[in-house]
């Protein structure tokens, strides 16, 4: 079963994210924070990351620049309810492999997904 961890400070997106992508069949992690996150992706090791850009604390540009310090291979997605190009351009130049727009359509979100987790 393919692992997803979805990092946002957020609550409500947290759990209606958890709850569909557990129903289409992947594990599901959440992090709250930069921090939580970082320790689940080297815990875990899952497939896909979905990443909110705005984060307080640690934002989202941060933490990805981390969790690629640790495993350059690792595969990020970055959510975004702001269209901040400057902010998209750092995150794809670090690694990230696209951006979704929030609010976020579902099917999209999933076409997203499926796109980007590495074949099993």
């Amino acid at each position: 079963m393919p692992k997803i961890l979805i990092v946002d400070d957020q609550y409500g997106i947290r759990v209606l994210l958890k709850e569909i992508l557990h129903k289409d069949g992947y594990e599901v992690f959440q992090a709250a924070n930069g921090m939580q996150a970082l320790e689940l992706a080297e815990k875990e090791k899952p497939d896909l990351v979905l990443l909110d850009m705005k984060i307080p604390g640690m934002d989202g540009i941060e933490i990805l620049r981390r969790l690629k310090e640790k495993d350059q291979s690792i595969r990020v997605v970055m959510m975004t309810a702001y269209g901040e190009l400057s902010m998209i351009q750092d995150a794809k130049s670090l690694g990230a492999l696209t951006h979704i727009a929030k609010p976020f359509d579902i099917e999209e979100l999933r076409e997203s997904i499926k796109e980007y987790l590495p074949s099993s």
